[in-house]
């Protein structure tokens, strides 16, 4: 079998040495030129410049921290601020909508006079600070907002109360629990309104 020629036995000799370019050798020894005296600077004092890279990674954290929670902290102080101040609906919206429960309550469709209170009142509160609330906020989660203001938080929540006991509890409602929905949210919505008139 080494007798035959057809088959090789012996190692092929290895390719010549690709040969570069002129060009690329002066680029090679322009950047060696250009470069060496910032690797042998970085060799020689690499601690100074990692306590360099960390103090300015992070100056970027607390920037970028900064940058990410400022609009956040400023929101909060706003609706804060709305809530010091304290938020009334608009009082020709508001009249409307209680002329308009009026009328059910004068059917004697108290549950609906007063749901058509809850689902109005969440539908100003959304309005006016749709910041507030989520597509699922629940009537108990919207009465329990720190930022909507006190009497605003009570009336939403008697009102709510009732909706609940007549949808839920199955518990129809009368005359007095109707007189008392609305007296809560005309105390909240429309009496500071005339006191600011």
């Amino acid at each position: 079998m080494r007798a035959s020629a057809d088959i090789q036995f012996a190692p092929v000799p290895p390719d010549p040495p690709a040969v570069s370019p002129e060009w690329l050798k002066a680029l090679g020894r322009f950047l060696e030129w250009l470069l060496s005296p910032l690797a042998r600077l970085l060799g020689s004092s690499w601690s100074t410049i990692e306590i360099v890279l960390l103090i300015g990674a992070g100056l970027a954290g607390a920037w970028l921290a900064w940058t990410l929670l400022w609009p956040l902290w400023q929101a909060r102080k706003a609706s804060a601020a709305a809530a010091a101040e304290g938020w009334v609906p608009e009082r020709e919206p508001a009249l409307a909508l209680l002329e308009d429960a009026d009328r059910l309550a004068a059917q004697g469709l108290f549950a609906d006079a007063v749901h058509l209170l809850l689902r109005r009142s969440v539908g100003q509160i959304a309005q006016a600070r749709p910041d507030w609330l989520t597509p699922s906020s629940t009537a108990r989660e919207i009465g329990a907002l720190r930022d909507l203001p006190e009497a605003a938080r009570s009336a939403f929540a008697t009102i709510a109360g009732l909706v609940e006991r007549a949808r839920y509890a199955l518990r129809p409602l009368g005359g007095e629990d109707w007189q008392k929905a609305r007296d809560a949210y005309a105390s909240f919505a429309i009496e500071p309104l005339g006191a600011q008139a």
